[in-house]
């Protein structure tokens, strides 16, 4: 029988039906009633959908009500759209348009946002509110409801059937954060999803004594996976919509957390804050860029009984490599290896394998491979490629996801990270990696944050440009540290500097592109 990924609520309903499950706020769920959550949400999805694999979104922060859709629609044979909380009405139609969504369940308060979009989206057949109060319009021919309403009428019909589904059908369509253009959707199967659960469970080594704090948008895909993974090993999870970092640090402490993921920027506030002597803490993971080597030196003082595991992934292909935390001291700057499942290749543009501390681009093969991008054939090809190395008597071809990122391997076979392929600089024939040039700045310790980038020069080609959020210290103090610690061509030839946090993309990451279109834009203005 093919394992689907809500069959890892059921099947631990099945093992342990008391054990701790899910938490919001004061809400607390076993797995039996997870399971009936579960069961509840599938029977009014399933009674609005016409056919397997149509498409169900949920625009909820995270909630009960969020995790019970999610896992209701792929029971009820359905493909689950998690958009995030913070986009907004437009952003939220282009998502509902392009992938055809059929189920739209948000909250009452979110809905009166949405009402004037809704008539973009020709698809929509039914709106599913939580709170739902009166005074709502939607379009014509589409059905709104509440969704305590819905389940209580569920619970009163037969169980619709829910149609066969194998794990190579599609269970999810995750949007990236799209701060370039319009968000593009990841198409993932059930294989991938479990794959990647598998995986992940396997090098962390999670147990049903587990409790995950899921911090990040259930949009993202490493946000996503602490759901997956949890239910995977009969683990807890504690959904918070935190405000403040201090907030993380309180509910860790509240709900005995053992496992915390987070991206970079909120890496760098939680180093910065008090922790517990005591603390709970198991492991600690990061994604979604690399950890500036003195956030992670501030992390391991403050928590040196949690294990710190570094990774890389693409919402492509889930999760790509990580670095085991006995290796830290060796190597703290490699992102690690590939992580079980997965062949991670550095390969040349013509696809031969890099020699070791070749940089070359990375590209991951293997089952975490998504199904491309939804209705969205040509990028597709860009990033869906035959994986490098294949018989070329086997009559199919297996396709790959190329990353786009640029990486080197040592003889050990660890990686480390160069850059994005259309982010390096080239400064007089040399190429920089802006990682490098953020790394120096919060090595000096001067600097909260720092992003690197280059900008058009009429004699070098590019010059650096740094903008960082600092405090007390001058631009002059900054580049005295660089012009001490690197060459000259790597010398920033512009420091900016500023009080306020950089802006955030969606999934919580430093919005680069729009820094550097912002600097450019002003550069522009500012030339004669």
């Amino acid at each position: 029988m093919s394992e689907l990924v809500h069959d890892f609520i059921f099947a631990a309903a099945a093992r342990t039906p008391l054990a701790p499950a899910l938490v919001h706020g004061e809400q607390r769920l076993d797995y039996a009633a997870l399971a009936d959550a579960v069961h509840g949400a599938a029977a009014v999805l399933g009674a609005r959908l016409r056919a397997p694999g149509e498409r169900v979104a949920v625009f909820l922060e995270k909630r009960v009500e969020n995790v019970a859709a999610m896992f209701g629609a792929t029971a009820a044979g359905a493909v689950f759209v998690p958009v995030n909380p913070l986009l907004k009405p437009e952003q939220v139609a282009h998502i509902l348009q392009d992938c055809n969504v059929r189920v739209l369940v948000t909250s009452h308060e979110r809905l009166k946002a949405l009402a004037p979009v809704l008539a973009a989206c020709p698809d929509l057949r039914a709106v599913l509110a939580t709170g739902l109060q009166a005074g709502h319009a939607v379009p014509a021919g589409v059905e709104l409801a509440a969704w305590e309403d819905a389940l209580d009428a569920a619970a009163c019909q037969p169980t619709p059937a829910a149609p066969r589904r194998i794990d190579a059908d599609v269970a999810a369509i995750l949007y990236t954060s799209g701060s370039t253009g319009k968000p593009k959707g990841v198409v993932l199967s059930h294989r991938n999803l479990v794959a990647g659960a598998r995986s992940v469970c396997a090098y962390l080594a999670m147990t049903p004594a587990d409790r995950i704090l899921a911090v990040l948008p259930l949009s993202f895909d490493y946000g996503l996976s602490q759901l997956t993974c949890a239910f995977l090993g009969g683990a807890s999870v504690v959904l918070i919509n935190h405000l403040f970092a201090r907030d993380i640090v309180t509910a860790v402490a509240a709900e005995r957390i053992t496992g915390l993921a987070a991206v970079p920027p909120l890496w760098s506030q939680l180093a910065r804050l008090p922790w517990p002597a005591d603390c709970s803490l198991r492991y600690l993971t990061n994604s979604g860029g690399a950890m500036p080597g003195a956030t992670l030196a501030a992390l391991r003082a403050a928590l040196p009984r949690a294990e710190v595991f570094l990774m890389y992934g693409l919402t492509e292909a889930f999760r790509s490599t990580y670095l085991p935390p006995a290796e830290l001291d060796r190597r703290p700057d490699s992102m690690g290896r590939a992580i079980p499942n997965a062949e991670v290749m550095v390969v040349r543009a013509d696809g031969t394998p890099c020699a070791p501390h070749e940089p070359g681009e990375l590209v991951h093969r293997g089952a975490l491979v998504s199904l491309g991008y939804w209705n969205d054939p040509a990028k597709t090809a860009e990033r869906f490629r035959p994986a490098p190395g294949q018989d070329p008597a086997l009559p199919l071809v297996e396709m790959a996801v190329w990353s786009g990122d640029t990486v080197r391997r040592d003889e050990e076979g660890f990686l480390y990270f160069v850059g994005r392929t259309d982010d390096l600089i080239k400064v007089s024939g040399y190429r920089i990696s802006p990682t490098e040039i953020e790394e120096q700045a919060y090595a000096s310790g001067l600097v909260e944050e720092a992003v690197a980038f280059g900008v058009p020069h009429p004699e070098l080609g590019q010059a650096v440009v740094l903008l960082a959020v600092a405090g007390e210290t001058s631009a002059a103090a900054l580049l005295k540290e660089y012009k001490r610690q690197l060459p000259a061509y790597m010398v920033p030839a512009h420091v900016a500097l500023r009080t306020e946090p950089f802006p955030r993309n969606p999934n919580g990451k430093i919005d680069r592109p729009a820094l550097r279109m912002a600097y450019l834009d002003l550069f522009e203005s500012q030339s004669p």
